[in-house]
């Protein structure tokens, strides 16, 4: 298996193993059901202990935030390596280790965005699994928000099972995952895992928008020209940006279908700047009205971060329960704010941005 690079290229493998567990999901499961059979005491053993979620918009910093947090010595999390059979951990990697795959060098991943990836670097790939057990997970028509009383019991038990083996086969105690759609989730994630840590990025939307529409051009042409690309973007699920790009229906279809109506008339700027605010009007709205899960959330913003990465470490370790190790200096010496691309929008763009953003962006300042 290799990883897309900044060409953006998916391996015939990938895409061939990838086809085949997303047309025999059921297939998966059944393996997935005999890993767990196999590992038997081994799982009974242990326990699924503070989970760490870090969940907000693509292109908020949650990248740089897992691969700091990836390498704590306490920590498992899904890698580069997890996919396309994501659902078997225990029997791929098993394949893997012994198929003699060769030894990659870092490269910068398809974003252009500066970070460096090899097949062990870690990844969000939960989605797969969510996707196989709630039907139309991205289907803007219906809503994405999942909350304390929503109850999948086929899911809970091979997520637990599947969280577990991942520990396991990484050898950490503390399960890491970062999963942009578990933003409308985090009340469901409350009630299954009530010790779950949860981490909010929050970016400023005039340059959180810019990137957004600078990875919808960047992948929305080689995922129109190379039909491997778009169907690995669908079998990961990435509906962020892209030829299938969708916006979160947190509830509200009058929402989805404006925003929906302003890409098509390519208003891209304010589309996107509503998208923003629908969702993070949703985490204001949700930590509002649930103290508890309130308490377990930390939002990060990425300016604070950049401008001062060692305390914002700390911090975020702290909230997460996790000794600092050497991450702080580590995130000094690697954070920084990005100075390949500015915002390039008329006055008029950023007056729509902003009347858009700017009242959800305030009742996320009195939150912590």
């Amino acid at each position: 298996m290799t990883i897309a690079g900044s060409d953006m290229k998916v391996d015939y493998w990938t895409d061939l193993l990838g086809g085949l567990a997303e047309r025999h999901p059921g297939l998966c499961r059944r393996i997935a059901d005999r890993e767990t059979r196999m590992l038997g005491e081994r799982l009974e053993e242990a326990r699924v202990d503070r989970p760490v979620y870090i969940a907000g918009i693509a292109r908020s910093g949650s990248t740089i935030l897992l691969e700091l947090l990836a390498r704590h010595p306490d920590i498992a999390t899904h890698r580069y390596r997890d996919f396309p059979l994501v659902m078997t951990p225990w029997s791929w990697n098993w394949f893997i280790d012994r198929a003699g795959r060769p030894d990659q060098a870092p490269s910068e991943r398809a974003h252009r965005d500066r970070i460096t990836v090899t097949p062990e670097s870690p990844e969000a790939f939960e989605e797969v699994l969510w996707m196989a057990f709630f039907e139309g997970a991205h289907d803007p028509s219906q809503s994405a928000v999942l909350t304390r009383n929503t109850s999948n019991a086929a899911f809970e038990r091979f997520y637990e099972e599947h969280i577990l083996k991942l520990m396991l086969l990484r050898g950490g105690h503390r399960y890491l995952a970062k999963g942009n759609y578990n933003i409308t989730r985090l009340a469901y994630l409350r009630r299954l895992f009530p010790d779950a840590r949860f981490v909010v990025p929050v970016r400023d939307p005039l340059w959180h928008v810019a990137s957004l529409m600078k990875q919808h051009a960047l992948f929305s042409g080689p995922g129109e020209t190379d039909p491997r690309v778009r169907r690995h973007l669908r079998r990961a699920g990435h509906f962020e940006f892209g030829p299938d790009r969708q916006t979160i229906n947190t509830g509200d279809p009058e929402v989805v279908a404006e925003i929906e109506a302003l890409w098509a008339e390519g208003r891209e700027v304010e589309g996107w700047a509503l998208h923003w605010a629908n969702v993070y009007g949703h985490v204001a709205d949700t930590l509002a009205r649930d103290a508890d899960l309130a308490s377990a959330t930390r939002l990060v913003r990425y300016e604070e971060f950049c401008a001062d990465p060692a305390a914002e470490m700390a911090s975020l370790l702290d909230h997460c329960g996790l000794s600092h190790e050497d991450l702080p200096e580590q995130a000094a010496a690697r954070v920084s704010a990005p100075d390949y691309y500015e915002p390039a929008f008329s006055d008029t763009e950023r007056a729509a941005l902003e009347a858009r953003t700017a009242p959800v962006l305030a009742r996320l300042g009195t939150l912590r």
